[in-house]
């Protein structure tokens, strides 16, 4: 027998109807997750490593409010909440040495690499770098994971923390669109995972153009975007129905 609810343009059925592009999707409340993605001061604060590395973080104040938002919304509609933290430990060994792309390629590494006075500062667990912005805050109840790289299922027990759950839906918030939330989002779709992104709840690191591309490539290719105001009236009791 098919459960009752909303049936998407897909075939989906859910009890949540979500308005989002290509088009509308549908889901479960007990059966859905929402992911933090990486709201560190690293990423999200003046003095940390994003800003430090000379990319862009004066608009991330507006982000920080949208995801409380969605947080509170998501805990009173019953959705479980992960909170992801990347970094790794103070002498750099998850990080990766030369035989890793990751030591070549994170702008945290090559920062450090370029100002040696920053070493063991920036994205190391304990760090005020590493922590999260005080504005959001895990409360009990919430997964609190650590991970080493972009997408939070490398190397970290997401999958089988959320398949324990019954969890199939995953809807993002965080920093950086481009970078660890696509990453993931792209990696739960091939273990299929359905991928909603809250874009006003995200934010890019680089251009803005980044965030553009983006949003784009997982709506055509790997998920869903919606926004913060459409999961609040979606989860709104008696929502669904109405639209139904």
């Amino acid at each position: 027998m098919e459960p009752a609810g909303y049936r998407d343009p897909a075939g989906r059925c859910g009890a949540i109807r979500l308005p989002a592009r290509p088009e509308p999707v549908a889901f479960d409340a007990g059966a859905t997750a929402l992911i933090v993605v990486d709201m560190q001061n690293a990423y999200a604060a003046k003095g940390g490593y994003l800003d430090l590395a000379g990319f862009d973080v004066s608009e991330t104040g507006p982000v920080i409010e949208r995801i409380a938002r969605a947080v509170a919304v998501a805990r009173a509609a019953g959705i479980a909440v992960v909170w992801f933290q990347n970094g790794w430990d103070a002498a750099y060994v998850e990080a990766g040495g030369p035989g890793s792309p990751n030591w070549h390629k994170s702008n945290a590494l090559k920062t450090m690499r370029r100002r040696p006075e920053l070493a063991g500062s920036l994205l190391a667990k304990g760090s005020w770098d590493y922590a999260l912005v005080d504005a959001l805050r895990p409360e009990p109840g919430d997964i609190v994971m650590p991970k080493p790289r972009y997408s939070g299922f490398y190397n970290t027990a997401l999958d089988s923390t959320l398949r324990a759950r019954g969890i199939r839906t995953l809807v993002f918030t965080g920093i950086a669109t481009n970078v660890c939330v696509e990453s993931t989002l792209r990696d739960g779709f091939f273990l299929e995972y359905f991928g909603i992104v809250l874009a006003d709840a995200t934010h890019q690191a680089g251009p803005p153009s980044l965030q553009e591309g983006a949003l784009l490539n997982i709506e055509t290719f790997f998920g869903w975007v919606s926004d913060v105001a459409s999961f609040e009236a979606a989860l709104k009791p008696g929502a669904s129905l109405a639209a139904e």
